[in-house]
């Protein structure tokens, strides 16, 4: 790339990296494996940057990368174990603060029981904001089968949700 490519893909990793790192905890529940797979979405944008001729689709092209690269993971035998977080202390003695640590806890615990590829149509839908044709879009998939994977996804998370719900009330 020459160094006006350089500046452009500099202003555009500048301007996204958060958000693409936030999508990414969403989808799988881990800031460090995030990070990884932010980066993983960057590298292949700039390995293909001058292949890209519309600049105004590189959110699509790095939601794509993003999202294929979680499943990817998913599937790897390493990436089973699942690590216990078990924190002893409380945050701030406010309830209101308690209740939205304790909801946004527990949202995210019941999106990693949801399997991978519900889990990313769900963080799509509900989450990024994309319609079901965007979401199609990114996962190379029909609408109908982002449409019954949102469905059986948000069928999943209740489940996970109301066991959540039932640990939390007991607690």
């Amino acid at each position: 790339m020459d160094q006006r490519e350089e500046q452009e893909f500099a202003e555009y990793f500048a301007a996204r990296r958060e958000a693409v790192r936030r999508m990414a905890y969403m989808m799988c529940g881990d800031w460090h494996r995030a990070d990884d797979l932010a980066q993983t979405a960057f590298i292949s944008l700039h390995r293909h940057w001058r292949k890209v001729r519309d600049k105004g689709a590189l959110d699509a092209y790095v939601r794509r990368t993003l999202t294929r690269a979680v499943i990817d993971e998913s599937r790897r035998p390493w990436r089973r174990e699942r690590a216990a977080e078990v924190l002893p202390d409380r945050p701030v003695d406010s309830p209101d603060v308690d209740d939205s640590v304790a909801t946004k806890q527990t949202l995210l615990a019941g999106l990693q029981k949801v399997p991978p590829k519900q889990r990313a149509v769900l963080v799509l839908r509900f989450l990024e904001g994309l319609d079901v044709a965007g979401v199609a879009a990114v996962m190379r998939c029909s609408e109908g089968n982002v449409k019954s994977q949102s469905a059986r996804g948000l069928a999943a998370l209740r489940e996970a949700l109301g066991d959540q719900l039932g640990d939390l009330r007991s607690a």
